[in-house]
């Protein structure tokens, strides 16, 4: 059973709901806390994390009278306490505080703590049945089976906080899974969507942060550059919806507007549109099985007059065809494809590497592991951090030689 409710099927929504926001500080947080906000009368905090910006928190905490607030780094205990001093809000730090903030009695936990970092603490939600709006993609990537199988077994509610899965959660409400013929996740195409491959080779760091239609984070727009996050989202894909890679299509739609669409088998295409704004998804998945009102920009068709879609150019951008080795092979080799995406990215960004170097280095390492016989069901959340642990290690050693092959 999926613990993805595949139909909307209606339930008494409470007046007053309680909810936790892991991450409240980084992009997502800050437009679940926009959305929050407005509609103050509906929504009561119960806990909120950062990973270091204790004064954002503490901002936010006093905003919204948390009960709880939880910084990732535990030297940054004592400037959280003194920052909250005089309020009611308890204080915490380290993996255990965001843990912990997880696990405490929110009916709804934005689950936005980015990297292999935010598995445990989105399992603590889950494991007690929480209704989990998942932004977090490591959670599917490194782990989804056993993840998904765990949300299913403690009856937790997983909603996907992505645009792109949001999309397809909407649109898969029109009919039934044995219905299905296909996914199809829309890609802006990025940056780089009509350069030359031998220019995105040499594409700078500003270059690949300048998304035409996101405001993002430094790194999800550079994986959008290299549409490795399109990788990510068909993997996540996948497991949120239980789907076969043959069964999850891509296409580039560089308007940005159509965000999902399912078809069936009587060939009918549902899909949800949408202004390229990602406080409707979080509305979405913050009012669900309501609606609440959401603040994005009204879509006016008209003005924006077209809607174009290209096939995408796996020769541009390898990163998308590795996505779908990674989840044919399986057995853990998703989790290598993250862990070595996010050293590469780390060295572009630190100016080790060249833009090009990002999908081969993931491509070696991912090769490299398949040859060394690692592959392993993966059966907690332990064996998805050793893994990300190892693919990390052998990225950052076959890093020199691959940069290298490309000067």
């Amino acid at each position: 059973m999926s613990a993805v409710p595949l139909r909307n099927n209606k339930a008494a929504a409470s007046a007053v709901r309680t909810v936790s926001v892991l991450g409240a500080t980084g992009s997502i947080g800050d437009s679940t806390m926009d959305l929050l906000r407005a509609a103050r009368d509906r929504y009561q905090v119960e806990a909120l994390t950062a990973h270091t910006n204790v004064q954002g928190l503490a901002k936010l905490a006093k905003e919204f009278g948390a009960r709880f607030a939880a910084v990732a780094d535990p030297a940054r205990l004592g400037e959280l306490k003194e920052a909250l001093a005089g309020t009611r809000t308890e204080c915490g730090a380290g993996e255990s505080a965001i843990i912990e903030a997880a696990a405490r009695p929110a009916d709804w936990v934005m689950a936005a703590v980015s990297g292999a970092a935010g598995l445990k603490p989105a399992l603590a939600a889950v494991d007690r049945g929480a209704t989990v709006a998942l932004a977090n993609k490591e959670c599917l990537v490194c782990a989804g089976d056993f993840f998904m199988q765990r949300a299913a077994k403690a009856g937790a509610c997983i909603l996907p906080a992505d645009s792109e899965h949001n999309a397809l959660f909407q649109a898969l409400g029109s009919g039934n899974r044995e219905e299905l013929v296909r996914v199809i996740i829309t890609a802006s195409g990025g940056p780089f969507r009509t350069w030359a491959i031998a220019d995105i080779e040499q594409a700078t760091l500003a270059q690949a942060l300048k998304h035409p239609n996101w405001s993002m984070g430094q790194k999800i727009t550079i994986d959008s550059a290299s549409m490795m996050n399109k990788g990510l989202e068909v993997i996540e894909a996948s497991y949120l919806f239980a789907l076969t890679p043959d069964e999850i299509d891509v296409l580039v739609h560089p308007q940005s507007i159509i965000h999902g669409m399912v078809e069936f088998s009587d060939r009918s295409v549902v899909a949800q549109l949408g202004a390229p704004d990602m406080r409707t998804p979080i509305a979405h998945c913050l009012g669900w099985p309501d609606r609440i009102v959401g603040p994005a920009a009204k879509l006016d068709l008209a003005k924006i007059g077209q809607l174009t879609f290209e096939a995408p150019a796996f020769d541009r951008f390898p990163a998308l065809r590795l996505a779908y080795d990674a989840l044919r092979t399986g057995r853990g080799a998703t989790t290598v494809y993250n862990a070595a995406n996010e050293v590469a990215v780390a060295a572009f960004i630190g100016g080790k590497i060249k833009f090009g170097v990002i999908a081969r280095l993931v491509e070696a390492t991912m090769d490299d592991w398949i040859r060394s016989g690692n592959l392993a069901p993966l059966t907690s959340a332990d064996d998805a951090i050793a893994v990300d642990h190892s693919a990390r290690n052998k990225a950052a050693t076959l890093l020199p030689q691959i940069a290298l092959k490309a000067t």
